[in-house]
C-alpha cells in the first residue's frame, strides 16, 4: 500500500512539474509576441539560456529513459533531439527564442563536444595498445573505406539514375565513420580498453585520413564535369603529404613534447595550482584540433584524439587522473549531450521527399552491410576471429557527424544537388546509421559473451561496467 502510494505521489509530481512548465513556456512566449517590436534590442544570450537548459534536460531525460531500456545512454539523447528538432517541436522556431541565430551557437558548442570527447576517449587508450592492433586498423580501414564507395556506386546509378559523379561522392559520403558515436557507447558498456576497443580508434584514425582523401581524389577527377576545369593531380600529392606529415609531426609532438610541459607546469606552482594543469590539457586539444583542420587537412577531433593520447604516457597518475576527472565533468556534464542532441536538431524528417524512400532503403541497407563486411573482412585479414572482426565492423556504421562535413562539401562544389532524392536519401542514411549504431554496438558485444568470458576473452567479461 505504501509503495502504490509513493507511486501515485511521485506521478501527481511528475503531472503537475509538466503543467508548471507549460504554463511558464506559455506565458514566455506570450511575452515573446508582446515584445516583438522589441527584438533587436534582446539580449542573445537570454534565449541561449532557455534553450541550452531545455537541450541538456532533454538530454538527461532521453539518456535516463534509454539505460532505463538497457540500451545506451547516447540513443536516447539523439532520439530526443530528433524530438525536439523541426520533425516534431521544432524547439529553435519556437516565439520565445526568435529574433536570434541560436542553431549557429548551438553547433558551435556541439563541435566543441565532439572534440572533448575524443580528446577524453584519447586519454584512455594507451599507444602500445594501438600499435597491437594496427595489422587489423590497416586492412579495417581500407576496406571500410573501398567496399562502402564500391556498393554504394553499384546502388546509387541504376535505383537513383544518377551520374557517376554524384554517385562516386555518394559512396565517398558513405565510406566515411563517425568513430564518437561508437566509442561513446563502447566507453559508457566498459568496452572501450578491449581488443575491439583498441582496434576501433586505430581504424577510424586510418578511415578518418582516407576518407578525406577520397574526397579530395573525387574533387579532383569530377572537375572537368562540375567546373569545365583540369583535374590537378598535383594538389592530390600535395594533399597527402600535407595530411601524412601531420600527423607523424602531431604525434611526436604529443608523446613528446605534451607529457614534459604538464610535467613542468606542475613544478611551477604559480602555474599549476588553480585548475593550471587541466587548463593547458584542454588548451592542448583545442590547438590540436586547430592545427589538424588548418594545417593537417584532417578532421579537427582526429588532431584532438592525438593530443589525448599523448599525455596518457603521464606517469604522474594524480596528475593524469586531474586532467582526466576536470575534462570529463566539462565535456559530459555540459558540452557533449548537446552535441548529441544537435544531430537531430538538424533533421526534419517531416520534409522527406516520398520519391526518394526505395533509395534511402536500398542505401540504408548498403551503409550497414558494406562496413560490417568491409572493416570485418580487414579485421579477419588482421588476425581478429570471427567474433572481434564482427564487432569492428559493427562499431564502423555510424557516420554522424563526418558524414554531414562531408555531404556539405559535396553541396558547396556542386557534387550534390540539395533538392535532389540522392541528396534526402544520404542525409537519412547518415541519420538512421548514427541511431541505429548505438544498440547494435550493444547487442554485438553481448552477443556470444557467456562463452567468451570463460574461455579466451576475460579483458571483455571483466570491462563491461556500465555507466
Amino acid at each position: 500500500m505504501n509503495r502504490l502510494s509513493g507511486l501515485v505521489s511521485k506521478r501527481l509530481f511528475i503531472t503537475g512539474f509538466t503543467f508548471v512548465w507549460l504554463f511558464l513556456i506559455s506565458q514566455l512566449t506570450v511575452f515573446a509576441e508582446s515584445t516583438g517590436d522589441a527584438e533587436a534590442e534582446v539580449n542573445s544570450f537570454v534565449p541561449l539560456m532557455f534553450a541550452l537548459g531545455i537541450v541538456l534536460l532533454a538530454s538527461r531525460t532521453g539518456g535516463a529513459i534509454a539505460r532505463r531500456l538497457g540500451q545506451p545512454r547516447v540513443l536516447g539523447q539523439l532520439i530526443v533531439g530528433v524530438v525536439l528538432g523541426p520533425t516534431l517541436l521544432d524547439m529553435l522556431h519556437w516565439e520565445v527564442l526568435q529574433g536570434v541565430d541560436l542553431q549557429h551557437t548551438i553547433k558551435e558548442l556541439a563541435e566543441l563536444g565532439v572534440l572533448l570527447l575524443m580528446f577524453n576517449i584519447g586519454i584512455e587508450v594507451h599507444l602500445s595498445e594501438l600499435t597491437k592492433v594496427g595489422k587489423v586498423a590497416v586492412f579495417a580501414g581500407f576496406l571500410g573505406v573501398v567496399t562502402p564507395i564500391i556498393m554504394t556506386m553499384a546502388v546509387v546509378m541504376p535505383i537513383g539514375g544518377v551520374a557517376w559523379q554524384p554517385a562516386l561522392f555518394a559512396g565517398v559520403t558513405l565510406a566515411a565513420t563517425s568513430v564518437s558515436i561508437s566509442a561513446q557507447v563502447l566507453l559508457e558498456l566498459g568496452y572501450l580498453r578491449t581488443k575491439e576497443g583498441n582496434a576501433l580508434l586505430a581504424t577510424a584514425l586510418i578511415d578518418d585520413v582516407l576518407a578525406i582523401l577520397a574526397v579530395s581524389l573525387t574533387l579532383v577527377i569530377a572537375a572537368p564535369a562540375n567546373s569545365g576545369g583540369d583535374g590537378d593531380f598535383s594538389t592530390l600529392l600535395v594533399i597527402v603529404g600535407q595530411m601524412a606529415g601531420y600527423i607523424i609531426i602531431a604525434f611526436l609532438v604529443a608523446w613528446y613534447l605534451l607529457p614534459r610541459i604538464i610535467e613542468w607546469i606542475k613544478s611551477r606552482h604559480e602555474l599549476e595550482q588553480s585548475y593550471g594543469i587541466p587548463v593547458f590539457a584542454l588548451t592542448a586539444a583545442l590547438l590540436f584540433g586547430w592545427s589538424a583542420e588548418y594545417l593537417g587537412g584532417v578532421a579537427a577531433i582526429t588532431g584532438a584524439f592525438i593530443a589525448g593520447v599523448g599525455l596518457s604516457k603521464l606517469s604522474n597518475r594524480n596528475t593524469k587522473h586531474e586532467i582526466e576527472q576536470t575534462m570529463s565533468h566539462l565535456a559530459y556534464v555540459f558540452l557533449v549531450p548537446i552535441f548529441f542532441v544537435d544531430v537531430g536538431l538538424e533533421t526534419d524528417l517531416s520534409a522527406f521527399p516520398l520519391d526518394a524512400i526505395l533509395l534511402t532503403a536500398a542505401l540504408l541497407v548498403v551503409a550497414i552491410i558494406s562496413k560490417v563486411v568491409g572493416a570485418g573482412i580487414g579485421a579477419r585479414m588482421g588476425g581478429f576471429d570471427n567474433w572481434e572482426s564482427l564487432r569492428v565492423g559493427v562499431c564502423m556504421i555510424s557516420r554522424g557527424e563526418v558524414g554531414l562535413i562531408i555531404i556539405s562539401i559535396g553541396l558547396s562544389n556542386n557534387m550534390l544537388d540539395s533538392t535532389s532524392p540522392l541528396y534526402a536519401a544520404l542525409f537519412m542514411v547518415i541519420l538512421l546509421t548514427t541511431v541505429l549504431t548505438p544498440p547494435m554496438v550493444r547487442w554485438v558485444f553481448q552477443l556470444n559473451r557467456t562463452d567468451e568470458s570463460s574461455t579466451n576473452n576475460p579483458t571483455l567479461a571483466t570491462s563491461a561496467t556500465g555507466d
